[in-house]
């Protein structure tokens, strides 16, 4: 037979003897493969399918809204350099009352052709037909909105189209590119109950809301390589005299940006996640590897007498390693593409695509099998080096026994409190102080994998806590079409069942620090207001000063201002100023980036007179009722949003795909803590094996000798607990600040109650790690143990 093939015969039965550890590692390798393989696989998926849906749906490349512009302008803005293709539209906003829901609902009308498809953003039919022409009143819709209120081709509502009531039929449902992730105006996240998307035919909207020969908005596509920052200048420029309220690229526009930024999020995720369990793989493999070099002195000894080489001898246990990285990533491969495809498919439901293209390459496959494999080798370097390096002389006599004597434990009081075994169990630890802490940090990091997965909770209610309740006093935020008089305030305190309403203007803008610009809206609250007051996360409710800028800490760190700096502010409507305006304080928000003046201050900048974009109410729960079906009446009103149904959103939605998500990421942490408790528990009995025996047959019972073996990693298991939360903060810190977007910040807050959750799953699952090797403890063979050769 072969030396190779001798070799591999070892191999094999070293993995049978320490299969219980090998699976455990493996299933530790298996989850950081299988969390990367979700990553890489999902970021595949989302960017394949949406660079396939923008393309055959011709999503636009640049859009823009205006006040009221004429048809024929569009010949002006086709001469742009760059424009391949130029489509007008109508967009505006109405009221809708959906038959059985109580609440006003916002639409969104938007018109389509009615001769020839659509150039830009072409609907996806799901079913039904498109609109006619000269069919007026008949409609398409979107279909998370249509079946948000189980609705479909034939059904009819009432909509409010300014200031009138229509009674509009619906005639298809469709998806559109442009509302991958529909988001109502001033909304956080999607709310297909209410916020819906409506098509009609062009000339419909245009007689609705007075918009003959004429266009609010623009779509245009672009030449290959043209520059579309370029285009959106000049398309201001022409816009400019009409009304146009700025142009921004597809990079700006919502649906496109939120989704953007959950691939990057997903990448943020690849990055850090799967690090942390390929970093416990490494150090169990070192564990093992360690263990069983240090008992095999003798046969490695006899094989390079009978004339194995050292890279042989070396080859042989990267051999084992590389066997059990491989059954983890299997079993990697199979869990993470199973992940991929569901998490996926959860994006496709929360991101409304009309297809899912789900086609996982070989190169994530790929990525993950090398660096879970990189990180098993890796960790076990040190072990092979000390095989390779091992001369035969030396490796054939037994190890040099440690050397014994009386230490300072002995003279202490403790010594004379504790029994011998406690004793025992002491004099291990203090004599091998370095593996007993990388044990106790394996452990810890266990459970600082469980504290970072259980925080993403109390992040959610915090997150809540913090913009909704106490940053937030209104019931609801009233939207009106136009600019309306400040006195409109106190016509709407009249209504049924309104307590309070305060008034607030938003104003489109771009803002310029140097070459930095954003566009990002100013809001204009009054002083000492109570309602819609600005709310520092951090030290609560604050004043708006009488002139200058209040600036979310996001939106300065983007513009790279402090206290002090004056701003460029170019006003993207009504008389269009262009302002410079001081920061006079920065505040702390988890949601947005928003930029807010006082009222007053801001109307005067303006020179438009005492005039409000919508109002903030305080209603009467008993008459809320009758206050919505006043309010479907209100003609001048095109939106409104109601902080409870904000709050139920959130845990609809972020709410029940975390508890997904930390469900997933505790099973990978138990798997942690199960493969360094096991394996830690496994090497210490390896390795006291004779020692126990001998304890045995000197008369030190069962439960003895199991108090000594398991006391160990008792101990162990309590001074990684406050390690592990020490780390485990570090890692949520570090997760909070990867997972940092415009959009929102994840708050860093971690109760006690998690920290708690935490150490009782770590204590319980040792418990369960220390009960079944106690079982190997009990059939323990006396005499075969104590035959072994020191």
């Amino acid at each position: 037979m072969s030396a190779i093939s001798s070799l591999d015969r070892k191999l094999l039965r070293e993995l049978w003897r320490l299969k219980a550890q090998v699976l455990a590692i493996a299933l530790v390798i298996a989850s950081g493969a299988a969390l990367l393989i979700m990553a890489l696989t999902t970021i595949e998926a989302l960017e394949e399918t949406t660079a396939a849906y923008y393309e055959r749906s011709r999503f636009a490349e640049v859009f823009a809204s205006v006040k009221r512009a004429p048809e024929p302008l569009a010949r002006e803005i086709a001469a742009i350099p760059g424009v391949r293709l130029v489509e007008t539209r109508i967009v505006e906003g109405a009221i809708l009352d959906l038959p059985g829901f109580g609440e006003p609902v916002i639409g969104q009308l938007i018109s389509l052709p009615d001769h020839g498809p659509q150039l830009m953003n072409s609907l996806v039919m799901r079913s039904g037909r498109p609109v006619e022409p000269n069919r007026p009143d008949e409609v398409v819709v979107a279909e998370p909105f249509a079946e948000a209120h189980g609705l479909g081709p034939g059904d009819s509502f009432d909509a409010i189209l300014r200031g009138r009531k229509r009674t509009l039929r619906i005639v298809g449902t469709a998806l559109s590119p442009e509302f991958v992730y529909a988001i109502a105006p001033g909304g956080l996240m999607p709310d297909d109950q209410r916020f819906g998307i409506l098509w009609m035919g062009r000339d419909a909207l245009a007689a609705a809301f007075d918009l003959k020969e004429s266009f609010n908005s623009v779509t245009l596509a672009l030449l290959r390589g043209a520059d579309a920052q370029d285009v959106v200048q000049r398309l201001d420029f022409l816009l400019a005299r009409f009304g146009g309220t700025g142009a921004y690229a597809r990079a700006d526009q919502a649906s496109n940006w939120f989704l953007q930024n959950e691939i990057t999020q997903q990448r943020n995720m690849a990055r850090l996640m799967p690090a942390i369990f390929l970093v416990v793989a490494a150090f169990l493999t070192n564990m093992v590897m360690a263990r069983l070099i240090a008992t095999e002195r003798r046969e490695i000894g006899l094989l390079k007498a009978f004339g194995y080489s050292d890279w042989a001898i070396g080859w042989h246990y990267a051999k084992m390693i590389l066997v059990i990285g491989g059954i983890g990533v299997v079993i990697g491969a199979l869990l993470g593409a199973w992940l991929g495809h569901w998490h996926t498919r959860l994006y496709a439901e929360f991101y409304r695509f009309p297809f899912l293209l789900y086609r996982p390459g070989p190169t994530s496959f790929a990525i993950a099998g090398a660096v879970s494999l990189s990180a098993a080798l890796a960790g076990s370097l040190v072990a092979v080096r000390r095989a390779v390096a091992l001369p035969p002389a030396e490796a054939m006599q037994p190890p040099t026994p440690p050397s014994y004597r009386r230490g300072w434990l002995s003279d202490t009081a403790l010594a004379r409190i504790l029994d011998e075994p406690s004793r025992m169990i002491l004099r291990r630890l203090l004599r091998w102080p370095l593996r007993a802490f990388l044990a106790s940090a394996g452990l810890a990091m266990s459970v600082a994998v469980m504290i970072m997965a259980l925080q993403w909770l109390d992040a959610i209610d915090h997150l809540v806590e913090s913009a909704f309740v106490h940053g937030q006093r209104q019931d609801a935020t009233i939207a009106f079409n136009d600019l309306q008089p400040l006195i409109t305030a106190g016509s709407f305190q009249r209504l049924p069942g309104v307590l309070a309403a305060e008034p607030y203007r938003a104003v489109a803008a771009r803002l310029r620090h140097g070459h930095l610009s954003v566009r990002e809206g100013i809001t204009g609250v009054p002083a000492g207001a109570i309602l819609g007051a600005v709310h520092d996360a951090e030290r609560g409710r604050i004043e708006v000063p009488p002139d200058g800028l209040l600036l979310s800490r996001k939106l300065a760190e983007l513009l790279a201002v402090e206290v002090g700096d004056v701003l460029a502010v170019e006003v993207l409507e009504g008389r269009r100023p262009s302002l410079s305006l001081p920061v006079v304080r920065i505040f702390d928000t988890y949601l947005g980036r928003p930029a807010y003046m006082e009222l007053g201050a801001l109307n005067r900048l303006m020179r438009d007179g005492r005039v409000v974009s919508g109002l903030q109410v305080a209603v009467d729960a008993a008459e809320r009722p009758a206050f919505l079906a006043r309010l479907k009446e209100i003609p001048n009103v095109t939106g409104a949003l109601f902080r409870q149904a904000a709050i139920d959103k959130v845990y609809e939605t972020l709410g029940t795909t975390m508890y997904i998500f930390v469900g997933f990421f505790i099973a990978f942490a138990a798997t942690l803590l199960v493969g360094v408790t096991y394996n830690s528990i496994r090497i210490a009995l390896s390795e006291r094996a004779r020692e126990l025996a001998t304890l045995r047959v000197l008369g030190f019972s069962r439960w003895e000798i199991s108090y000594i073996l398991l006391g160990e990693i008792g101990i162990l298991t309590w001074f990684a607990i406050p390690l592990g939360c020490v780390i485990g903060y570090s890692l949520a810190w570090h997760m909070a600040s990867a997972f940092e977007t415009e959009l929102f910040r994840v708050p860093l807050v971690i109760l006690d109650a998690t920290y708690g959750k935490a150490a009782l799953i770590a204590l319980a699952t040792t418990v369960a790690c220390a009960a079944f090797v106690r079982r190997r403890l009990d059939r323990l063979d006396l005499v075969a143990v104590l035959k072994t050769r020191e």
